[in-house]
């Protein structure tokens, strides 16, 4: 099957995960907008940056071991060996307790370590209050991350970006609930303030979790996929064996959240205004990534699919498609961010000052915009294959040998402050884009080698 074949069912799949996805980040955008329009925007606003990157820095790295199931799960699917998928399904659940309960205890041991840093405590106090409240979701949170990989496994998406896109619906309410607070006669709802933020953000997490389980009782009612029969002893070399797969991922996610979250930091050393532009602007750039991360999900079913079903070639064209797909919408991206960024500033907070601190920054997300692209598509396309280590090296490379010397000489030797900073993840996403894709060039000939062999024999 050639490249072109493979551009509708990549699409068919990676469309709703894209609404999804986007339906995702929209949380976080909505959070940042809803405390930019509380009192002293900048303090604010950097206060959910410090919670929110450390949340996502260690929850998300930790979380990234179930991308395992992307592989195990869509090979399984394609070899028709629901059995098996399914087994891995309620191995992977088990995985999620168990990392839910440790990223859990991290989480309540964090203010200590956050105190230590020299950042303003009036932002840090914020940042706290911020993280504790997102905490309550947790469990549900790494639920959802597993019941999810078994529906698109199955190529049952649509379920998926519905209970994205209604939860934001969930999760403005609930903002607008709680940070600001009202009374309606003797019913009255407290001001939590930035707490309040985290908590509708938890809130809307229950939800999806319970919308997502629901829908695979659903699919599997209707579609008799062998799930409700399915032997539930647990299998230790299972449950191993997604530890061992899904850590590099994991550990690939962790480095890339992570340069972002030591940059977060750095920013905030220099001030609550700069930090307040670096998160609006992560936020566009986070959004935006969103498309080609849906992309990439594609990518590893499609690709982990055809492996199932023994046809190489067919992996290697649905790979391309996706590389190719995600490459071109971070390019119109690109275009955006430069022609928009003030509007983009503006929509987040009326602050003058935030606005001017967030329009450099976007520029910067412009120019990387297409190498982002490429990184994580590639890196979807190769974990269908079952190579999760490349990704965990690249960005290794590209983000703290490369990235982050350059960024912290430009922003503080140069005093380009955080565009310097930025300015070195830019070189990090284009280092880690180009050599992604060479080593899925390279996959890609091993597996046309593998199909004329298969042939020949």
């Amino acid at each position: 099957m050639s490249i072109r074949q493979q551009i509708r069912p990549v699409l068919t799949l990676a469309i709703p995960l894209i609404a999804a996805e986007l339906g995702w980040m929209t949380m976080g955008l909505v959070d940042t907008m809803m405390v930019g329009h509380m009192q002293n925007p900048a303090v604010n606003i950097a206060s959910a940056a410090l919670g929110q990157v450390l949340y996502n820095t260690l929850g998300f790295g930790i979380a990234g071991i179930l991308l395992s199931l992307d592989t195990f799960l869509s090979q399984s699917h394609g070899a028709g060996r629901y059995d098996e998928a399914n087994r891995w399904l309620y191995h992977g659940i088990l995985l999620a307790a168990i990392l839910a309960a440790s990223f859990g205890g991290l989480i309540q041991l964090a203010p200590f370590f956050m105190r230590l840093m020299p950042i303003d405590p009036t932002v840090m106090d914020g940042a706290i209050r911020f993280l504790h409240a997102l905490n309550w979701g947790t469990p549900t949170l790494f639920l959802y991350f597993a019941l999810r990989r078994y529906l698109q496994a199955f190529n049952h998406v649509r379920p998926i970006a519905f209970a994205l896109i209604s939860a934001n619906l969930c999760n403005v309410f609930f903002n607008w609930l709680l940070i600001y607070g009202h009374q309606w006669g003797a019913i009255r709802i407290p001001a939590y303030g930035i707490a309040g933020s985290g908590l509708s953000t938890s809130i809307a997490r229950v939800y999806l979790a319970v919308f997502v389980a629901i829908a695979i009782w659903v699919v599997e009612k209707k579609h008799n996929y062998g799930l409700r029969s399915t032997l539930r002893h647990i299998e230790s070399s299972r449950l191993r064996q997604l530890v061992l797969l899904g850590a590099p991922a994991g550990g690939q996610i962790f480095v890339e959240i992570s340069i972002f979250a030591t940059v977060t930091f750095l920013i905030g050393m220099m001030g609550a205004l700069p930090l307040s532009g670096h998160e609006i602007a992560l936020n566009c750039a986070s959004f935006t990534f969103m498309v080609p991360f849906a992309i990439s999900a594609a990518a590893a079913v499609r690709v982990g699919q055809a492996i199932g079903r023994k046809a190489p070639h067919e992996a290697a064209a649905a790979g391309w498609a996706a590389i190719g797909f995600g490459a071109a919408c971070m390019a119109t991206f690109s275009i955006v961010l430069a022609v928009f960024a003030h509007p983009i500033a503006r929509a987040f907070t009326p602050d003058h000052a935030v606005i001017a601190a967030t329009v450099p920054l976007l520029f910067v997300a412009a120019a990387f915009q297409f190498f982002d692209g490429l990184q994580i598509t590639a890196t979807g396309a190769l974990r269908g294959a079952g190579n999760t280590h490349a990704g965990l090296i690249v960005q290794i490379i590209g983000y703290w040998i490369i990235g982050l010397p350059i960024g912290s000489w430009l922003g503080f030797h140069l005093h380009y402050g955080a565009v310097g900073l930025w300015l070195g993840l830019c070189a990090g996403l284009i280092v880690a884009g180009i050599a992604l894709t060479s080593v899925w060039r390279h996959t890609t000939r091993r597996l046309e080698t593998v199909a004329i062999d298969s042939h020949a024999a």
